[in-house]
């Protein structure tokens, strides 16, 4: 457990909220740099080595930059192992690691080296590829030295931040920058989408799910990815937030293998100038409220199409990504304190926060082998599967969950409703898996895609 240090170079730096920062009393102190607190942080960040076993299809063009687009489903498929490497930080003395999902998340083999070349392996307790973070539980350990969450909202541009991680597998290296932005939510990088904060400190490939901590040896973030043309660091790198982390901890630890994210059962969109004056604000911010579905929690707090929301919990929303980001850090079961501007006056409403409900029932069903689309799995259309999808709020139907290999080269897609099968609606999964029980020479689907329908026409 990291005890809050004095160290060098902060000097000139304004103390965040709530730590305990002490100006060099000489020049001995001085002359030791960033020396104290990396002797206490890097212990507690550690390389990660993973391997994944997929199926690799051989074809004549694989490799070709043109030609393999057109020829991935075609050829046979053989195993072949995906090495990755990257970083991790130790979260507790009995051996919770958080890395990013694209270091571990699909791997079948990791092993986690400490600072001390000692190795244990690891098993992955719950991983999310849209945060791009993923919990491990090391094996047989006790005692580990670990960081502290700080809470990432105090957290101000200007602060010193040193990331520490194992770039290009030259072993462990430590930077040193400033945070040069936060609710940085406008970028999708790599597979994380949502809200970073930014840094200037030097990331690198391999400091992937490294630490970025802050003057007192406390995380603020996990480095997920960097901005770049060359591969290497321009001085652009993202790290997720340390509050997320700690939600993803308590699921871990609750027994969650995937993260559970609020449901707000709506759609808005930010606020830019040409909007704010109508929307009686003084200035462009917030989301306006466009669409809600009908058991959407906030329609039931008393929300409406046209309000916007300001606030979530205290704290400043002005994209979708940074909303669902505030719902996620206040936690499932509790309720978020939203500010909202309506008709120019405001007013603030308690929002419960919760998982989609699963109800109606999905009914999935996994098609035949006498189906014309063997192998096809569907479901019918509920709140749960509005929000797996990101379907639009009023849709009804059957859902394609997974298109199978026959339905992948039909050019089925997961999320793709079905609307009608050989000219015939079809409203369940049951009316779906008999219609394509009853298909002959000719099949003919109607499909809807996002906010487009199209007829896809096939010879069985």
């Amino acid at each position: 457990m990291l005890r809050p240090l004095a160290i060098a170079l902060s000097l000139a730096v304004a103390a965040p909220a709530l730590a305990e920062t002490q100006i060099p009393q000489s020049q001995a102190e001085i002359s030791l740099g960033f020396a104290p607190l990396v002797r206490e942080a890097a212990p507690a960040v550690v390389n990660i080595y993973a391997k994944q076993v997929i199926q690799a299809r051989q074809t004549p063009f694989s490799g070709d930059p043109f030609f393999d687009q057109f020829f991935r489903s075609f050829g046979d498929t053989k195993p072949q192992v995906q090495n990755s490497l990257g970083s991790g930080v130790i979260l507790s003395e009995d051996g919770i690691v958080v890395s990013n999902y694209h270091v571990v998340g699909m791997s079948t083999d990791i092993r986690v080296q400490l600072k001390d070349r000692r190795e244990y392996k690891a098993r992955v307790l719950l991983a999310d590829e849209e945060s791009d973070l993923a919990i491990m539980q090391l094996e047989g350990v006790d005692g580990l030295p670990f960081l502290n969450l700080r809470d990432s909202d105090g957290v101000e541009v200007g602060e010193l931040v040193l990331a520490i991680g194992n770039p290009f597998g030259v072993g462990q290296t430590v930077t040193s920058g400033i945070v040069s932005g936060l609710a940085r939510s406008g970028v999708s990088t790599g597979n994380a989408r949502g809200y970073f904060l930014q840094t200037d400190a030097a990331i690198n490939p391999g400091n992937s799910g490294g630490a970025l901590v802050d003057v007192n040896g406390d995380l603020v973030g996990i480095n997920t990815s960097i901005l770049t043309r060359s591969g290497g660091s321009n001085g652009i790198g993202f790290a997720i937030p340390s509050k997320l982390v700690g939600q993803f901890v308590k699921q871990a630890r609750d027994g969650f293998d995937s993260f559970q994210r609020p449901w707000a059962g709506m759609f808005g969109q930010p606020v830019d100038a040409d909007m704010a004056d109508g929307l009686g604000l003084d200035r462009p911010g917030g989301i306006v409220v466009s669409d809600m579905h009908a058991v959407s929690p906030f329609l039931a707090a008393g929300l409406e199409a046209g309000d916007v929301i300001l606030e979530v919990d205290g704290q400043p929303v002005n994209t979708p990504a940074e909303m669902v980001f505030r719902m996620s850090v206040v936690g499932l079961g509790q309720e978020a304190d939203v500010l909202v501007v309506r008709d120019g006056e405001e007013q603030v409403y308690s929002v419960p926060l919760n998982t989609a409900p699963e109800e109606p029932s999905r009914e999935t069903v996994e098609t035949g082998e006498r189906s014309a689309i063997p192998g096809l799995v569907v479901s019918n259309v509920n709140p749960a599967v509005v929000g797996q999808f990101g379907l639009p709020l009023g849709i009804s139907g059957v859902v394609v969950e997974k298109p199978g290999p026959v339905g992948a080269r039909l050019g089925l897609n997961p999320g793709d409703v079905l609307r009608a099968v050989d000219g015939k609606d079809v409203g369940t999964t049951k009316e779906v898996d008999q219609a394509l029980r009853k298909a002959k020479k000719r099949l003919t689907l109607e499909v809807q895609r996002g906010t487009q329908r199209v007829t896809m026409r096939f010879r069985l």
